[in-house]
């Protein structure tokens, strides 16, 4: 029989289950998820499953793309608290050590995750949940790369299934130069996921109309971007971030473009719940150093919001009183 596995062409002799398999390719059935043609194949029914002349499987896995005192100002996504306000990615590292070093540095507790086939040629390789354990992080899996609703929804099924979350990142990528969202495709997906039981939390332009739309949905979470993704260019428009923050009765996160500390001081300075970044700390010269920085400069951004900053005006005001002046 010939089955296709990933894309390569695999003869078999004779009608294998799904884990004997995945136990012949040298795969972790606990690691990886597995669609056999375009349908999810449960993990319970892997020992069961019989493939048959034909078959189209794809064997999927996360790769870069914790419970403690929480405080009273924590940030809630769809019913769960965390201490840290800053989400990061967990690619374009050199490796997966720089990756789990850079993510303990910055204190996160949310990381982002693609999910991309295994490796079958060579299944020893390591991956990226040998390295950052989702015993203490919460993997947030990601759309990353996809173009279309059909895409991303597909790939967050598999996501779910490989490992059983139902909190995930969408976003329908528009253009290979830009990297900006196709909204109506978004909608599409959005609509689909919630329906589907999925907390979806979604990457969106800074139009405030576009926003609105994806709250009404169902969306547990708002993800403007603040510049395209891996400009580092920082917030490009403050005023539109603030609308989406003001009308909002979900966290708005500022999701690409921050390139240093201080993007991510004026995103929470401007009410924003939280940043999202990976560019920013992957690519500095010192990943880990600048994870420190980004931790810092948000919870530095969060207490000036929550300070109030002083008004501005058009004309000095002296700080010592002028009455008694020699």
């Amino acid at each position: 029989m010939q089955i296709t596995v990933n894309g390569e062409s695999k003869s078999i002799l004779e009608a294998l289950s799904v884990e004997t398999l995945l136990a012949n390719l040298g795969v972790d059935p606990k690691k990886v998820a597995v669609e056999r043609n375009l349908e999810i194949v449960p993990k319970t029914k892997f020992e069961t499953t019989l493939l048959q002349d034909g078959d189209r499987l794809e064997v999927v896995h996360f790769i870069g793309g914790g419970d403690g005192d929480l405080v009273s100002e924590a940030l809630e996504v769809a019913g769960r608290r965390f201490n840290s306000r800053l989400l990061v990615g967990t690619g374009k590292y050199k490796d997966f050590e720089e990756t789990a070093d850079a993510i303990a540095a910055s204190g996160a507790e949310i990381v982002t995750v693609a999910v991309r086939r295994v490796n079958i040629a060579d299944p020893s390789q390591p991956m990226l949940i040998d390295f950052v354990d989702p015993a203490k992080y919460t993997f947030l899996p990601n759309t990353a790369g996809c173009f279309t609703a059909q895409d991303a929804v597909r790939t967050l099924r598999l996501a779910r299934e490989a490992g059983g979350w139902d909190l995930v990142k969408l976003e329908v990528l528009g253009d290979d130069k830009t990297l900006y969202p196709n909204v109506t495709e978004t909608l599409d997906a959005a609509k689909q996921l919630v329906d589907e039981g999925f907390q979806v939390m979604v990457y969106t332009n800074d139009d405030p109309i576009m926003a609105k739309k994806l709250e009404d949905i169902g969306c547990c979470a708002i993800m403007p971007l603040a510049a395209p993704i891996g400009s580092g260019l920082g917030i490009q428009n403050p005023v539109h971030i603030r609308l989406i923050i003001e009308q909002s009765s979900v966290p708005v996160l500022v999701d690409a473009g921050v390139g240093t500390a201080s993007d991510a001081a004026i995103a929470m300075e401007l009410g924003c719940d939280g940043v999202l970044m990976n560019t920013a700390i992957a690519q500095a010269k010192d990943p880990i150093a600048m994870a420190e920085a980004m931790k810092l400069a948000i919870q530095a951004g969060r207490l000036a919001y929550e300070a109030g900053r002083m008004p501005k005006k058009l004309y000095a005001d002296p700080s010592s009183p002028l009455a008694g002046l020699i």
